[in-house]
């Protein structure tokens, strides 16, 4: 038997950063994603060996376990030994599991598009799946943010899970005590393909680590440094701009709502850009986006942007000119968390 689940990865298209607290609980957040159809994979077998299997095929890595109520965390496979022990000793009174956890990516990890988070949901979705756990959406992306957050003590915000729990467009909310709200947008079906072919997605072929760039921001929150604060709020606001513009059918406003976007929240922590990621982005610009964003904390990963019209195909050729990274094409995708038994 196996027990398999995907889990989408999604575009941080605005209000990235104001999901973290402390700023999320003194002034609330507010963010829009997207998520495309590039999934994190895990496949669980159960085996009757008394042992655990890891295997994450994107970085060949693998452990093998005495099953335990409680795993040490192995090099690499954190998050799996992190989901492991949530579901044995949140389920399963501490009582060991005999398995195979075999997980994939479709991107590279540290790439902005919520990997982590992404991976920890998939996880949990074979688990569900396999012990008929009685999770709904919301619980299981708690449930994620709790592992990654406070059981492993990673750095981050709280879109990630939410996004590839639910997929689809979304509008959310984040309010203090850790309260999540998310609004599932329903926009048309031609208004979904255009948005997509006017949106331009890079891979920097830069991996980088976000607990910096959000250590760095919270920092500022909590020292209540004027110029990022009110940078993440001018962010927050665009992310109300563009739900408006969508739901509107404008897409055309979403270039420059995505340009206000970028222009504030480089002032939120120092590492978010580089002279690197600006040369990609005035070379998107000056082919004829009218505006763009890297998605998630920043320093690497991905970026996109905003090409109305024809004006994708100049964007991708002087982006390809520079000889940086690569252009990946996507589909939006309606669907979040999948699992399925063979």
């Amino acid at each position: 038997m196996f027990c398999r689940s995907k889990a989408p990865f999604r575009l941080g298209i605005a209000g990235g950063g104001t999901d973290v607290s402390p700023y999320a609980d003194l002034y609330g957040g507010a963010i829009l994603n997207v998520t495309i159809n590039r999934f994190a994979h895990a496949t669980l077998r159960p085996t009757d060996d008394a042992r655990v299997h890891f295997h994450h095929i994107n970085d060949h890595l693998e452990a093998d376990l005495p099953a335990a109520s409680h795993l040490e965390p192995v090099r690499g496979l954190e998050l799996q030994c992190g989901v492991y022990n949530a579901v044995v000793n949140r389920f399963c009174g501490g009582k060991p599991l005999s398995l195979e956890l075999t997980t994939q990516m479709d991107v590279p990890s540290g790439s902005g598009l919520g990997t982590s988070s992404t991976l920890v949901v998939a996880m949990l979705g074979a688990f569900v799946e396999w012990l008929h756990l009685p999770l709904g959406k919301y619980d299981i992306a708690r449930l994620a943010f709790d592992i990654e957050r406070i059981d492993l003590g990673m750095a981050g915000g709280r879109q990630d899970q939410y996004a590839a729990t639910f997929g689809g467009v979304n509008f959310m909310e984040f309010k203090d005590d850790e309260r999540v709200v998310v609004n599932p947008l329903s926009l048309p079906e031609p208004l979904l393909e255009e948005w997509a072919m006017n949106t331009v997605l890079l891979y920097t072929d830069k991996r980088r680590e976000s607990a910096r760039i959000i250590e760095e921001q919270v920092a500022n929150v909590k020292q209540n440094r004027t110029a990022s604060v009110e940078a993440m709020h001018r962010v927050k606001q665009e992310a109300f701009r563009i739900k408006n513009c969508l739901l509107g059918g404008d897409l055309d406003a979403i270039g420059d709502a995505l340009n206000v976007s970028w222009v504030n929240k480089k002032k939120m922590a120092r590492e978010i850009s580089n002279d690197f990621i600006d040369r990609i982005y005035d070379t998107a610009i000056k082919a004829g986006s009218t505006g763009g964003k890297i998605s998630g904390a920043g320093g690497g990963g991905f970026m996109f942007f905003h090409c109305p019209g024809n004006t994708r195909y100049a964007v991708v050729e002087a982006l390809e000119k520079l000889g940086i990274g690569q252009v990946y094409d996507f589909e939006f995708c309606k669907e979040g968390l999948t699992t399925w038994t063979v």
